[in-house]
C-alpha cells in the first residue's frame, strides 16, 4: 500500500437495508459505504466490550443516519485502494445548538497508529467549520475496570472522576485539543429483577408519591399526553448536568418533581414492564453524569453496577 493516497468520501445512505449496491441514493461513495461503516462499528464494539449491547442494529443505524429536520448527519468513509481504513461523521443540530457539531472518528484495528485517525478528524473538523460551527463535541466510552484501576487519570473539568491518560482514545482526543468536560457512568442491571424487590421499592415510592397517578404507554405517546410529554422532555434537557459543555436545552413541543420518590416509582414500573414485554432480555444499561449522585443512588437501590465510563469532550474553534 506504499504510496497510496487516503480517499475520504461521503457515504450514501440507502433507502432500505436491501438496497444493494444502488448508487442513486446520493453521496460519492455508493450505498455500500453504509454497510461497511456499520460493520466497522460492530467490530469496534465487539473488540471493546465483547458484545453488541451498545451497538445499534443495522435498521436503527439506517434510521439514524437519515437525519431529520432537527439534525443533519453526515457519514464519511476512508479507503486506501479497496481497503476500508475507517470512518468519521459530523452531526449538525439545526434548531438549537446551531454553533455546535458532533464529531466521531473510528479507525479499523489494522490501520491504527499510522496517522489516519488524525486525517479523519481533520476532515470532520473541516466539515464542521464549513458549516460555521465553532464548538465541537465528541464522546468515548471505556469499560469500568480500566478506568477504576488506572494509575493516572485525566480529570474531568466538572471535577468528577476522569479517564485513563494512557488509553489510546483518551490520548487521541487530548492530543487533538479536546478538553474532557464531563464523565458519565454507564450502569448495568442484570435481569430479571426479583418481583418481590420491585414490589418493595414500589411500595416505598408510593408512600412518598401521594397525589400522583402513574400513566404509561408502549411505542407511541398518546395524542392526549403529547403536549405534557413535550414539557417533560424540555425539562429533562435543562435539568441534566452538562458541566461546561456548550449546549443549549432542547426546545420540545408537540409538532415535571424532586423529593416525592417519583424516579423510584417510574424506574420500578419501567423495569416491570420491560421484563414482561421482553422476557428474553438479560440486562439493561443506563447512563448518568458521575456528579448526579441522586439518580445513581436510585439505580443502586435496584442493583445497577458500574459498567463503563463515557467521556464527553469539547473543543472550541477560533
Amino acid at each position: 500500500m506504499t504510496g497510496q493516497q487516503l480517499m475520504i468520501t461521503a457515504g450514501a445512505i440507502p433507502s432500505a437495508l436491501d438496497a444493494g449496491t444502488d448508487h442513486s441514493a446520493g453521496g460519492t461513495g455508493g450505498v455500500m459505504d453504509f454497510f461497511e461503516c456499520h460493520a466497522l462499528r460492530e467490530k469496534h464494539e465487539l473488540e471493546k466490550w465483547g458484545d453488541l449491547d451498545r451497538c445499534p442494529t443495522a435498521m436503527e443505524s439506517l434510521e439514524y443516519w437519515r437525519g431529520n429536520e432537527y439534525e443533519e448527519r453526515r457519514l464519511f468513509v476512508a479507503r486506501l485502494g479497496q481497503e476500508t481504513v475507517g470512518t468519521c461523521s459530523v452531526t449538525l443540530p439545526l434548531r438549537e445548538n446551531t454553533s455546535t457539531a458532533g464529531i466521531m472518528v473510528d479507525v479499523a484495528a489494522a490501520f491504527r497508529r499510522r496517522g489516519w485517525g488524525r486525517r479523519l478528524l481533520e476532515h470532520a473538523e473541516a466539515v464542521a467549520a464549513d458549516s460555521v460551527r465553532t464548538s465541537l463535541d465528541a464522546y468515548c466510552e471505556l469499560p469500568a475496570g480500566p478506568v477504576e484501576n488506572a494509575a493516572r487519570l485525566i480529570p474531568a473539568k466538572s471535577g468528577a472522576v476522569g479517564l485513563p491518560a494512557d488509553d489510546p482514545a483518551v490520548a487521541f482526543a487530548a492530543g487533538a485539543g479536546y478538553e474532557l468536560e464531563q464523565v458519565e457512568r454507564s450502569s448495568r442491571l442484570t435481569l430479571p429483577v426479583p418481583v418481590n424487590k420491585l414490589d418493595t421499592l414500589e411500595m416505598e415510592a408510593c408512600s412518598r408519591a401521594t397525589g400522583y397517578v402513574l400513566v404509561g404507554w408502549s411505542d407511541t405517546c398518546p395524542d392526549e399526553l403529547l403536549a405534557e410529554c413535550a414539557v417533560l422532555k424540555n425539562r429533562m434537557s435543562k435539568d441534566v448536568p452538562i458541566a461546561g459543555l456548550d449546549w443549549e436545552a432542547g426546545d420540545w413541543d408537540p409538532a415535571r418533581h424532586r423529593g416525592k420518590r417519583l424516579e423510584l416509582l417510574i424506574k420500578a414500573a419501567n423495569l416491570r414492564t420491560a421484563q414482561h414485554r421482553w422476557p428474553a432480555a438479560r440486562s439493561v444499561l443506563t447512563w448518568n453524569a458521575v456528579e448526579n449522585r441522586h439518580m445513581l443512588a436510585i439505580n443502586n437501590l435496584f442493583g445497577f453496577k458500574p459498567a463503563g465510563y463515557e467521556g464527553e469532550w469539547q473543543k472550541r474553534l477560533g
